[in-house]
């Protein structure tokens, strides 16, 4: 969908941090969809059985339109199946998928070219050999899903669940955030949520590189982010009626501040990391002069 020009040029800019930082924190954001020309492209032989079936007769045309269909269904799993695989893959603590849905898609897409053989040439050999064909092809070319859960060494299953569980329902509330601010039509406020999602993301990183630090920064995945969809929500319905430049301001206020916590609150859990991982350090160290070992000088 395209967007309205909003960067560091754009008439509209006056962010408060200014358009240079803004970019920068977009950019350190910024995801690739992917789901792109590939994935998109499979809607393509569904319209094409479609459209050479319409003179196909009445039993052709039904078989035509249920394999096109099944072909576009095929294509709207793959494109959800590569969304939710990146996801995992960007995460350091997941679970996999609940539906397999790029191995649905093959197998989709191998029933939508069957009955599309079946219709060009009615029999069991050659639509079985199509269908197997192109499920095996389809798989080879985007492949399956991630199959087992991702946690870290050293946690135990129990932590990396609950990891799991907060990231999830914070992405599915950044998610309904992002919903909602569409409906209002503003380019800059779309931006706003942009950056604040890059700042809530890098505290949901910092939490699963440690998943200690959950419990400290649970009121900030709950309650604040809670707060935050439920605000945009409201902003969103009224912007989207009355353009009001004031309920804009005040929104654009809130989520600069709720901005400042996150940030200060990643930094800390950050800054407890870094001493935690001192103190270790320091009692490995007493540990080896007890048993009498010293680290190597580097002139000895």
């Amino acid at each position: 969908m395209a967007r309205k020009y909003g960067g560091k040029f754009s008439p509209d800019s006056s962010d408060a941090q200014g358009p240079d930082q803004t970019d920068a924190v977009l950019y350190r954001g910024a995801q690739v969809d992917p789901a792109g020309a590939r994935a998109n492209l499979m809607f393509l032989p569904a319209a094409l059985v479609l459209f050479t079936s319409l003179m196909s007769g009445a039993a052709g045309l039904a078989l035509g339109v249920a394999s096109a269909g099944v072909l576009a269904l095929s294509a709207w799993m793959l494109r959800n199946g590569l969304r939710a695989e990146a996801a995992y893959n960007a995460r350091k603590v997941a679970r996999s998928p609940g539906i397999p849905r790029k191995l649905f898609s093959s197998v989709l897409a191998g029933a939508g070219i069957a009955i599309a053989a079946y219709k060009a040439e009615p029999g069991v050999v050659a639509p079985v050999i199509f269908g197997v064909v192109t499920t095996a092809l389809h798989v080879f070319s985007f492949g399956i899903d991630p199959m087992k859960n991702k946690g870290m060494e050293g946690v135990d299953q129990f932590q990396t669940d609950r990891v799991a569980r907060a990231v999830d329902k914070a992405e599915a509330y950044l998610k309904e955030m992002w919903d909602a601010v569409t409906r209002a039509g503003d380019r800059q406020a779309e931006a706003r949520v942009e950056r604040f999602q890059v700042s809530v993301r890098e505290m949901l990183r910092t939490i699963e590189n440690d998943p200690r630090d959950l419990t400290g920064a649970r009121k900030y995945l709950t309650v604040y982010l809670m707060g935050a969809r439920d605000a945009t929500v409201k902003f969103a319905d009224v912007y989207a009626r009355s353009r009001d430049a004031k309920a804009r301001e005040d929104y654009f206020g809130l989520l600069s501040d709720l901005e400042q916590n996150f940030n200060a609150k990643t930094r800390a859990l950050l800054s407890d990391d870094s001493a935690d991982l001192e103190i270790e350090i320091e009692v490995l160290r007493d540990r080896l002069e007890r048993e009498g070992i010293r680290p190597a000088t580097p002139n000895g």
